[in-house]
């Protein structure tokens, strides 16, 4: 009688375990024995309270109508089972999970053709050992060389910047003259 009270609560233990986490197993296992606790409790406890065997007590008792006016009183209790107000805000938010969900796999699949649109451009080019500059400032233009705009790679020196006007005669220039000479 007792396991009818909470058929249609029943939890799937194994596929949440599933979904744990490594590092949070130790608490799920503590709040599935927590869990677990209450339910021997409940299962222990009987469905329909126990049947009270009041003629025992009118002859018993001396006093008369008490055991009638408690016995009325009795079957007057009734103990309702707690409202469910959780499970319509639960599948609420279960729906706006699953709209999020759903908008997730458009965008995804959306940058996924990009993707695949992209993968298939670069396997269509030439292998970068058979490509010569021109072909690669075509395929990649910002990273070409650019006399006007960027007139060097990095890192940038000095020595990458064409000059118009002739570098005055140093001692350093005169001297590489000297070892150029040499050679």
């Amino acid at each position: 009688m007792a396991s009818k009270r909470i058929a249609q609560s029943s939890v799937n233990w194994a596929a949440i375990a599933e979904r744990v986490p490594e590092a949070d197993k130790a608490s799920y296992l503590a709040f599935k024995a927590k869990s677990d606790g209450y339910l021997r409790k409940m299962l222990a406890s009987p469905a329909e309270p126990l049947k009270i065997d009041w003629a025992a007590y009118k002859n018993k008792v001396a006093v008369p109508g008490l055991v009638d006016n408690f016995e009325k009183m009795y079957n007057a209790i009734k103990i309702p089972y707690p409202e469910d107000k959780y499970t319509p805000a639960i599948d609420k938010h279960e729906k706006e999970i699953m709209k999020g969900i759903e908008e997730f796999k458009v965008e995804s699949s959306v940058i996924i053709k990009e993707a695949e649109k992209r993968i298939a451009e670069i396997n269509s080019l030439l292998p970068f050992g058979q490509m010569t500059f021109e072909d690669a400032a075509y395929i990649q233009p910002e990273l070409t060389l650019d006399l006007q705009n960027k007139p060097s790679f990095w890192p940038h020196q000095d020595i990458d910047y064409v000059f118009d006007e002739p570098e005055a005669e140093s001692p350093q220039i005169e001297e590489q003259k000297k070892i150029d000479a040499a050679h």
